[in-house]
């Protein structure tokens, strides 16, 4: 258990405060799909297909574990029949991403859940999360759960909130910063400096 206080973080690394969030029955869901938007079911997609989408949603916020992953993990994660894909497009392009993981039920993990920068603010979020409940409702979970870090976007955790998720848990994490190792490029996530 750490100590309170100040704890530093080693040069070449990030940390954040993850919140553990979770929900126990579906909300009352009202969200209509916004014009031009649709959500698309991936069977199986390919590697190099989902971490392009898995980039476009998340270099702003500096996601990187599925960049790091090597490719036959997440082939086996992102291929498996528990495992649930989607995409959400507008104008024709993938602009949103949200995975959900069944492999543990009666529990059910929202793993990942992301738009496009563009598509902030247009209701396409509000969308996809009710999506994703009616989808993992649907199964019957005894919980339906996710985690959110000082790393997202500031409105995430309050987002989630808002839609019903309570929050449970924290934890810090710390990692090596993706940026120094080719995994993202430099420019990536500007708000969060690179210490060397």
């Amino acid at each position: 258990m750490l100590e309170p206080g100040y704890h530093e973080v080693p040069a070449g690394h990030i940390a954040a405060v993850v919140t553990y969030l979770e929900m126990k029955e579906a909300p009352r869901l009202l969200t209509l799909r916004p014009d031009g938007v649709t959500v698309r079911k991936m069977e199986q997609p390919a590697v190099g297909e989902y971490r392009t989408v898995f980039r476009t949603v998340g270099e702003p916020w500096l996601w990187f574990s599925r960049m790091i992953l090597p490719e036959t993990q997440l082939t086996a994660i992102i291929h498996h029949s528990e495992v649930d894909v989607f995409f959400l497009e507008s104008g024709g392009r993938p602009q949103g991403l949200l995975e959900i993981d069944r492999r543990h039920l009666p529990e059910i993990e929202l793993a990942f859940f992301g738009l496009a920068p563009e598509m902030i603010g247009k209701g396409a979020g509000k969308y996809l999360i009710e999506y994703a409940i009616r989808h993992a409702f649907s199964f019957r979970p005894k919980r339906f759960w996710l985690h959110t870090c000082t790393l997202d976007s500031p409105q995430a955790l309050g987002f989630y909130v808002k839609t019903g998720f309570v929050p449970y848990k924290r934890a810090v994490e710390i990692a090596p910063d993706p940026r120094l190792h080719g995994r993202l490029p430099r420019t990536a996530a500007p708000q969060i400096p690179i210490i060397e």
